[in-house]
């Protein structure tokens, strides 16, 4: 568009993509990640306007039909979706962001005079972008199915990888062809050959990868989806999917690194070794685990001077988030310190702790990460782990054997007494063998979280 609209119709997009870096930057913080969502909000909000306002009234139609439809599905399902469930509505709305960038660059290509109408380099980035938005679309659909149980063990088998990079390998040749040889008879079948071996590639590098890598991976296709957002944003000539591209793209790469790095593994190894597929990884715990009452565990909190309380995905699992609250808020009003140590990793997706005690109305203040507050636990007269496994498993420190050696963990087996919160006596998520629960001075308080959690709540005040 050229003229006086075009000079505003950029400028509003200049705004929106001003206003996608503010909400950013506050969604570095849990403080100021509300708001920081807000301000994205808004930004998407003004693009769309800016957008429908200079389209072309065929097209009103469709647009208006397709955001009340859209928009009306998200409303709904956001509004009826379960926090421990949030991260599976990420990953399905992660593949939606890739899958449409995708479908913009088949449309583009197939359009009135086909890839050979676009220039050369608009028609690389359209194939780039179709490339990584349909490996992002099948990858977050498949990643769905595991967080929410349908496919709960990392799928292996011989000369998998093999198969891997011939399918991505094939889905690249079939690019270059279509690149090379835009305009030639049946570019079509290309087309669609080129799009069913990139979806294709999204399942497979997807399957071997077992459920504690997941919120790496979840970041990984955050951050494919936001490339291929930003290379359909050049083919379109629309700043403002560029800007929004390019920074989810460069936010959610930086966000693989440091998750990847809180896991002491390579991104190669998160693709690639199949982590959770061997159950049995790793020497056996020595000892038996002991078992207590909540009765005696109150007691313990009661009378304590400090208290870390290390919340997991078990705790998500049981909703206990709001009981924790209201243990802590009584601990507290006796006199006792209490802090929530969170582990970077610890849930289905990067900062699903936060978002679950946010929720309950603990204070920020409370929460500390695990560089903060890994040094107290040894002063700390009581650990509290409540749904939580492998970043707790003192094997990741100790046991040179573990797949999870070297791994960062939060040093809950150095306080004084370690009460562990748990459902059974089996094993984790990821199949290693915890030796914080065989440990001296480890007991463990069997059953449901939300149910344990509040028993303890009855005892502390019948103390009063």
């Amino acid at each position: 568009m050229s003229g006086a609209g075009g000079v505003v119709l950029q400028a509003l997009y200049l705004v929106a993509a001003v206003s996608f870096i503010v909400g950013l930057r506050q969604m570095s913080s849990p403080v100021t990640a509300r708001r920081g969502i807000v301000w994205a909000g808004i930004g998407m909000v003004l693009a769309f306007l800016a957008t429908l306002a200079w389209l072309a009234p065929a097209r009103l139609a469709l647009m208006s039909a397709a955001l009340l439809l859209g928009g009306g599905a998200a409303w709904y399902a956001a509004r009826r979706v379960p926090m421990t469930a949030m991260p599976q509505m990420i990953a399905i709305y992660n593949g939606m962001g890739g899958g449409a960038a995708a479908c913009i660059a088949v449309l583009e290509m197939s359009g009135p005079g086909g890839a050979a109408a676009l220039p050369f380099t608009v028609l690389c980035l359209a194939l780039l972008g179709a490339l990584i938005g349909m490996v992002s679309f099948s990858g977050s659909l498949l990643a769905c199915a595991k967080l929410h149980g349908w496919l709960s063990r990392p799928w292996v088998f011989p000369g998998q990888q093999w198969l891997n990079f011939a399918v991505l390998g094939g889905a690249v040749l079939l690019g270059l062809w279509l690149l090379l040889a835009a305009g030639e008879a049946g570019g079509g079948w290309l087309l669609l050959y080129f799009c069913l071996l990139a979806l294709a590639y999204g399942v497979l590098m997807t399957l071997p990868i077992g459920g504690a890598d997941m919120p790496v991976v979840l970041s990984l296709f955050n951050a494919l989806t936001g490339l291929a957002v930003g290379f359909e944003g050049f083919v379109l000539d629309n700043a403002a999917m560029i800007v929004a591209g390019t920074v989810v793209g460069a936010a959610g790469t930086l966000l693989t690194q440091l998750m990847a790095k809180a896991m002491n593994r390579s991104l190669v190894s998160v693709l690639f070794s199949a982590f959770g597929a061997e159950t049995a990884a790793g020497a056996g715990a020595a000892g038996e685990m002991r078992e207590t009452t909540a009765t005696d565990v109150a007691v313990l909190l009661a009378f304590a001077d400090n208290a870390i309380i290390v919340p997991g995905y078990g705790m998500a699992v049981a909703q206990a988030q709001h009981r924790l609250r209201e243990l802590a808020d009584l601990l507290e009003k006796r006199g006792v310190r209490v802090r929530f140590a969170i582990h970077p990793v610890a849930g289905r997706m990067p900062g699903h702790m936060n978002v679950l005690l946010a929720e309950a109305g603990v204070s920020y203040d409370l929460l500390s990460d695990l560089d903060e507050i890994n040094a107290d636990f040894p002063n700390a007269e009581v650990a509290l782990v409540i749904g939580a496994n492998d970043v707790v498993n003192p094997a990741a420190r100790e046991d040179r054997g573990s797949p999870i050696y070297g791994m960062p963990i939060l040093d809950a087996d150095r306080a004084r007494n370690c009460i562990v919160i748990k459902r059974g006596r089996g094993r984790g998520f990821s199949g290693i063998e915890n030796a914080l629960f065989y440990a001296d001075n480890t007991r463990m308080l069997y059953g449901d979280g939300q149910k344990a959690v509040a028993a303890l709540v009855q005892e502390v005040k019948a103390l009063e």
